[in-house]
């Protein structure tokens, strides 16, 4: 019998036990309070490839299981008052990779809403996307559509996935709108402000991030929100995304408020 075999027979009978999908989780402290909870948090989801393959586990049981993450640390910073939670879910490069590995990327969204939206819906969190929906599936769009048509008037936590999504090219599509409505004499170049740039991005109406977490020990930015990410405060891990618990977001959050901001002052 194959490994992914292995993996689907334990999926389908319940036989992931906690330790198989959290081995390194740690009981959970109290959690961070005051007024200096970052009002927007943005995590690069890295290391479901890792996590599977130290346990003999085909790639896809690493993003099976990162999808459970996503669930838990969405409710975590909801309930510690968090308002914009980003999620790089699929970057415009993870096309290059294996076919079968992208087919199954790409219905996650639908399984993770299929299961979560109604407790989405309870806990008043907002379904936001950003990212080129031209290449996504139907299928992926159509879910993540009706998570962002039936969560529209929830005012809660903002859950922002970044699908499909590359900070370059979302650069360069403002920067080629900005120069269409120069030509087009609807803006002098000359009074051209930051703000002018920052509506044409995906993110346009959302803070920017006041905390950026990478999980799994890499230490680049990977063509995440680059521009948004200018002031932002970064805390790595070496934990792996599948494993990352509520316990080490509330200590990245407690290391952001030990941090004092100056955006370049005194």
């Amino acid at each position: 019998m194959s490994l992914f075999s292995k993996w689907l027979g334990k999926l389908r009978f319940g036989v992931f036990t906690e330790s198989d999908m959290n081995r390194n989780q740690v009981k959970t402290e109290e959690e961070p309070t005051g007024d200096s909870i970052p009002g927007h948090i943005a995590i690069i989801m890295d290391g479901n490839g890792r996590w599977a393959k130290a346990r003999g586990l085909p790639r896809i049981a690493g993003h099976h299981n990162g999808m459970k993450a996503v669930k838990r640390i969405t409710k975590a910073a909801n309930r510690v008052g968090v308002k914009v939670l980003t999620l790089y879910a699929f970057s415009t490069e993870n096309w290059k990779r294996p076919k079968a590995e992208v087919e199954f990327l790409m219905k996650l969204p639908q399984e993770f809403l299929s299961l979560e939206l109604d407790e989405l819906v309870e806990n008043n969190v907002q379904v936001r996307m950003m990212g080129n929906r031209e290449l996504l599936p139907d299928h992926t769009i159509h879910a993540i559509e009706e998570a962002v048509r039936k969560t529209a008037h929830n005012t809660g936590l903002i859950l922002n996935f970044a699908l499909n999504y590359g900070s370059r090219v979302e650069m360069v599509e403002a920067a080629r709108e900005l120069a269409r409505k120069a030509v087009a004499g609807e803006i002098d170049p000359n009074e051209i402000e930051e703000a002018d740039f920052e509506s044409l991005l995906l993110s346009s109406g959302l803070p920017d991030p006041d905390l950026l977490i990478r999980t799994s020990g890499e230490l680049r930015l990977s063509n995440f929100m680059l521009w948004q990410a200018a002031y932002s405060e970064f805390w790595f891990t070496d934990v792996y995304w599948p494993e990352f618990s509520e316990q080490h977001l509330f200590d990245a959050i407690r290391e952001y408020q030990r941090r004092a901001r100056r955006y370049g002052g005194l």
